[in-house]
Protein backbone atom coordinates (compact mmCIF):
# COMPACT_ATOMS: atom_id res chain seq x y z
CA UNK A 1 0.00 0.00 0.00
CA UNK A 2 1.48 3.12 -1.34
CA UNK A 3 2.32 5.74 1.88
CA UNK A 4 0.98 9.12 1.53
CA UNK A 5 3.51 10.86 3.23
CA UNK A 6 5.64 10.41 0.47
CA UNK A 7 3.45 13.13 -1.52
CA UNK A 8 4.12 15.21 1.79
CA UNK A 9 6.40 17.94 2.84
CA UNK A 10 4.86 18.15 6.54
CA UNK A 11 7.69 19.37 8.93
CA UNK A 12 10.03 20.08 6.35
CA UNK A 13 11.45 24.11 5.85
CA UNK A 14 12.51 24.96 2.13
CA UNK A 15 14.73 27.67 1.50
CA UNK A 16 13.65 29.51 -2.09
CA UNK A 17 15.60 32.54 -3.75
CA UNK A 18 13.96 34.73 -6.05
CA UNK A 19 10.96 33.99 -4.40
CA UNK A 20 9.03 37.31 -4.50
CA UNK A 21 7.40 36.41 -8.24
CA UNK A 22 7.16 34.16 -11.23
CA UNK A 23 8.44 30.71 -10.88
CA UNK A 24 10.04 31.22 -7.51
CA UNK A 25 6.71 32.34 -5.62
CA UNK A 26 5.13 29.22 -7.57
CA UNK A 27 7.65 27.19 -5.76
CA UNK A 28 6.81 28.86 -2.93
CA UNK A 29 3.01 28.04 -3.29
CA UNK A 30 3.64 24.98 -4.38
CA UNK A 31 5.85 23.56 -1.09
CA UNK A 32 3.74 25.36 1.45
CA UNK A 33 0.89 23.41 -0.16
CA UNK A 34 2.52 20.58 0.09
CA UNK A 35 3.15 21.38 3.77
CA UNK A 36 6.42 22.68 4.36
CA UNK A 37 7.32 25.80 5.66
CA UNK A 38 9.05 28.69 3.56
CA UNK A 39 12.27 31.21 3.96
CA UNK A 40 11.50 33.56 1.19
CA UNK A 41 14.46 35.53 -0.56
CA UNK A 42 14.66 38.01 -2.93
CA UNK A 43 16.10 41.41 -3.85
CA UNK A 44 13.00 43.84 -3.65
CA UNK A 45 11.91 44.08 0.14
CA UNK A 46 8.56 45.34 -0.69
CA UNK A 47 7.47 43.03 -2.97
CA UNK A 48 9.21 40.00 -0.77
CA UNK A 49 7.17 41.13 1.83
CA UNK A 50 3.86 41.32 -0.21
CA UNK A 51 4.72 38.00 -1.67
CA UNK A 52 4.91 36.76 1.88
CA UNK A 53 1.83 38.22 3.37
CA UNK A 54 0.08 36.37 0.36
CA UNK A 55 1.39 33.31 1.02
CA UNK A 56 0.50 33.47 4.84
CA UNK A 57 -2.83 34.42 3.94
CA UNK A 58 -3.05 31.50 1.28
CA UNK A 59 -1.53 29.30 3.87
CA UNK A 60 -2.08 29.89 7.71
CA UNK A 61 -0.84 26.53 8.85
CA UNK A 62 2.42 27.26 7.41
CA UNK A 63 5.52 29.68 8.09
CA UNK A 64 6.51 32.10 6.04
CA UNK A 65 9.92 34.04 6.80
CA UNK A 66 11.77 36.54 4.63
CA UNK A 67 15.10 38.27 3.48
CA UNK A 68 15.34 40.40 1.39
CA UNK A 69 19.27 40.13 -0.03
CA UNK A 70 20.62 40.70 -3.56
CA UNK A 71 22.56 36.93 -4.10
CA UNK A 72 24.95 38.64 -6.52
CA UNK A 73 26.65 40.13 -4.05
CA UNK A 74 28.55 37.55 -1.53
CA UNK A 75 28.50 39.43 1.12
CA UNK A 76 24.82 38.88 1.71
CA UNK A 77 24.59 35.56 0.35
CA UNK A 78 26.85 35.29 3.76
CA UNK A 79 24.06 37.38 5.19
CA UNK A 80 21.04 34.89 4.61
CA UNK A 81 22.72 32.12 5.81
CA UNK A 82 22.94 33.96 9.05
CA UNK A 83 19.69 35.01 8.95
CA UNK A 84 18.82 31.37 8.38
CA UNK A 85 21.19 30.17 11.76
CA UNK A 86 19.47 32.71 13.70
CA UNK A 87 16.06 30.90 12.77
CA UNK A 88 17.33 28.04 14.09
CA UNK A 89 14.93 25.89 11.52
CA UNK A 90 15.33 22.14 10.16
CA UNK A 91 16.62 23.47 6.48
CA UNK A 92 16.26 20.12 4.45
CA UNK A 93 15.03 21.19 0.91
CA UNK A 94 16.87 24.27 -1.39
CA UNK A 95 15.38 25.89 -4.28
CA UNK A 96 18.39 27.91 -6.39
CA UNK A 97 15.84 29.83 -8.94
CA UNK A 98 17.53 33.65 -8.79
CA UNK A 99 18.90 34.44 -11.60
CA UNK A 100 18.92 36.80 -14.59
CA UNK A 101 19.82 37.75 -18.06
CA UNK A 102 20.46 40.51 -20.94
CA UNK A 103 20.03 39.03 -24.16
CA UNK A 104 21.67 40.37 -27.10
CA UNK A 105 24.37 39.34 -29.75
CA UNK A 106 27.82 37.55 -28.17
CA UNK A 107 30.13 40.53 -29.93
CA UNK A 108 28.17 42.78 -28.13
CA UNK A 109 28.59 42.00 -24.28
CA UNK A 110 31.06 43.77 -22.27
CA UNK A 111 32.99 41.39 -20.03
CA UNK A 112 31.88 42.99 -16.88
CA UNK A 113 28.02 42.25 -18.28
CA UNK A 114 29.67 38.25 -18.50
CA UNK A 115 30.83 38.81 -15.38
CA UNK A 116 27.62 39.97 -13.69
CA UNK A 117 25.71 37.18 -15.30
CA UNK A 118 28.33 34.32 -14.53
CA UNK A 119 28.52 35.55 -10.81
CA UNK A 120 24.24 35.93 -10.43
CA UNK A 121 23.20 32.71 -12.55
CA UNK A 122 25.94 29.98 -11.53
CA UNK A 123 28.20 31.42 -8.57
CA UNK A 124 25.56 32.56 -6.30
CA UNK A 125 23.93 28.67 -6.47
CA UNK A 126 27.26 27.07 -5.86
CA UNK A 127 28.01 29.24 -3.53
CA UNK A 128 24.65 28.64 -1.44
CA UNK A 129 24.76 25.41 -2.25
CA UNK A 130 27.80 24.94 0.06
CA UNK A 131 26.58 27.33 2.57
CA UNK A 132 23.46 25.06 2.45
CA UNK A 133 25.24 22.02 2.66
CA UNK A 134 26.32 21.68 6.78
CA UNK A 135 21.95 21.92 7.32
CA UNK A 136 20.97 19.80 4.63
CA UNK A 137 23.68 17.04 5.08
CA UNK A 138 22.37 17.35 8.84
CA UNK A 139 18.62 16.29 7.86
CA UNK A 140 20.42 13.23 5.86
CA UNK A 141 16.96 13.73 3.47
CA UNK A 142 17.55 17.05 1.54
CA UNK A 143 17.11 17.66 -1.54
CA UNK A 144 18.53 20.90 -3.67
CA UNK A 145 16.68 21.63 -7.21
CA UNK A 146 18.53 23.99 -9.35
CA UNK A 147 16.24 25.68 -12.04
CA UNK A 148 18.36 25.83 -15.21
CA UNK A 149 16.95 26.49 -18.39
CA UNK A 150 16.45 24.70 -21.70
CA UNK A 151 19.35 27.76 -23.28
CA UNK A 152 21.40 25.31 -21.35
CA UNK A 153 21.05 22.57 -23.63
CA UNK A 154 20.34 23.68 -27.05
CA UNK A 155 20.70 26.99 -28.58
CA UNK A 156 18.23 29.69 -28.07
CA UNK A 157 17.74 33.55 -28.07
CA UNK A 158 18.76 34.13 -24.99
CA UNK A 159 22.24 35.22 -26.03
CA UNK A 160 25.32 32.87 -25.69
CA UNK A 161 26.18 34.05 -21.80
CA UNK A 162 22.84 33.13 -20.37
CA UNK A 163 23.31 30.05 -22.11
CA UNK A 164 26.85 28.71 -21.15
CA UNK A 165 25.58 30.11 -16.98
CA UNK A 166 22.65 27.26 -17.60
CA UNK A 167 24.76 25.00 -18.70
CA UNK A 168 27.37 25.36 -15.76
CA UNK A 169 24.20 24.85 -13.35
CA UNK A 170 23.27 22.02 -14.98
CA UNK A 171 26.96 20.28 -14.74
CA UNK A 172 26.90 21.74 -11.25
CA UNK A 173 23.63 19.84 -10.34
CA UNK A 174 25.50 16.68 -12.05
CA UNK A 175 28.63 16.77 -9.86
CA UNK A 176 26.60 17.77 -6.61
CA UNK A 177 24.59 14.87 -6.90
CA UNK A 178 27.48 12.58 -7.11
CA UNK A 179 29.62 14.28 -4.02
CA UNK A 180 26.69 14.51 -2.20
CA UNK A 181 24.66 11.33 -2.22
CA UNK A 182 26.80 10.24 0.50
CA UNK A 183 25.24 12.86 2.84
CA UNK A 184 21.66 11.81 1.96
CA UNK A 185 21.27 15.08 -0.19
CA UNK A 186 19.52 14.87 -3.87
CA UNK A 187 20.66 17.36 -6.23
CA UNK A 188 18.75 18.02 -9.01
CA UNK A 189 17.77 20.47 -11.87
CA UNK A 190 14.58 21.60 -14.08
CA UNK A 191 15.01 23.27 -17.17
CA UNK A 192 11.90 25.31 -18.26
CA UNK A 193 11.06 27.04 -22.08
CA UNK A 194 9.06 29.75 -21.97
CA UNK A 195 7.02 30.73 -19.10
CA UNK A 196 4.08 32.85 -18.48
CA UNK A 197 6.31 35.61 -16.48
CA UNK A 198 6.95 39.57 -15.80
CA UNK A 199 10.57 38.49 -17.45
CA UNK A 200 9.04 36.95 -20.71
CA UNK A 201 5.88 38.97 -21.28
CA UNK A 202 7.90 42.07 -23.62
CA UNK A 203 8.97 39.01 -25.87
CA UNK A 204 5.73 37.30 -26.17
CA UNK A 205 3.79 40.70 -26.25
CA UNK A 206 5.24 40.26 -30.10
CA UNK A 207 2.97 38.29 -32.05
CA UNK A 208 5.54 37.40 -34.42
CA UNK A 209 7.84 36.32 -31.89
CA UNK A 210 5.16 34.16 -29.93
CA UNK A 211 4.20 32.25 -32.91
CA UNK A 212 7.57 31.09 -33.93
CA UNK A 213 7.61 29.87 -30.24
CA UNK A 214 4.70 27.72 -30.64
CA UNK A 215 5.59 26.54 -33.68
CA UNK A 216 8.27 24.63 -32.02
CA UNK A 217 6.42 23.87 -28.98
CA UNK A 218 4.25 20.80 -30.21
CA UNK A 219 1.85 21.23 -26.90
CA UNK A 220 1.32 24.77 -28.55
CA UNK A 221 0.68 26.72 -25.62
CA UNK A 222 3.56 28.75 -23.08
CA UNK A 223 3.87 27.06 -19.50
CA UNK A 224 2.66 28.59 -16.37
CA UNK A 225 5.28 29.23 -13.35
CA UNK A 226 2.72 26.51 -11.36
CA UNK A 227 4.03 23.73 -14.05
CA UNK A 228 7.51 24.49 -13.13
CA UNK A 229 7.07 24.68 -9.88
CA UNK A 230 5.03 21.07 -9.95
CA UNK A 231 8.62 19.26 -11.31
CA UNK A 232 10.54 21.15 -8.47
CA UNK A 233 7.96 19.99 -5.58
CA UNK A 234 8.39 16.72 -7.38
CA UNK A 235 12.28 16.62 -7.07
CA UNK A 236 11.89 17.66 -3.25
CA UNK A 237 9.49 14.71 -2.28
CA UNK A 238 9.81 11.74 -0.08
CA UNK A 239 8.54 10.09 -3.63
CA UNK A 240 11.60 11.08 -5.51
CA UNK A 241 13.87 9.38 -3.38
CA UNK A 242 15.96 7.99 -5.52
CA UNK A 243 16.10 10.31 -8.42
CA UNK A 244 19.32 12.20 -8.08
CA UNK A 245 21.71 14.22 -10.83
CA UNK A 246 18.85 14.29 -13.18
CA UNK A 247 17.50 17.64 -15.31
CA UNK A 248 13.70 17.53 -16.53
CA UNK A 249 12.76 19.73 -19.17
CA UNK A 250 9.51 21.36 -18.16
CA UNK A 251 9.27 22.32 -22.07
CA UNK A 252 5.78 21.72 -24.10
CA UNK A 253 8.06 19.26 -26.00
CA UNK A 254 10.48 22.19 -27.27
CA UNK A 255 13.50 20.14 -26.69
CA UNK A 256 12.03 16.84 -28.74
CA UNK A 257 10.81 18.95 -31.46
CA UNK A 258 12.32 18.00 -34.97
CA UNK A 259 11.27 19.21 -38.30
Amino acid sequence: MTNPSRWRLDGRTALVTGASQGIGYACARELAALGADVLLVARDEVRLEQARAELAEEFPGREFLACDADLAVQEQRLEVFDWIADLDVDLSLLVNNVGGNEAKPALDYALDEVRALVELNVLSAFELCRLAHPHLAEHGNAAIVNVGSVSGLVHVRTGAPYGLTKAALHQLTRNLACEWAEDGIRVNAVAPWYIRTRRTEDKLADPDYLDDVLLRTPMGRIGEPDEVAGAVAFLCLPASSYVTGECIAVDGGFLRYGF
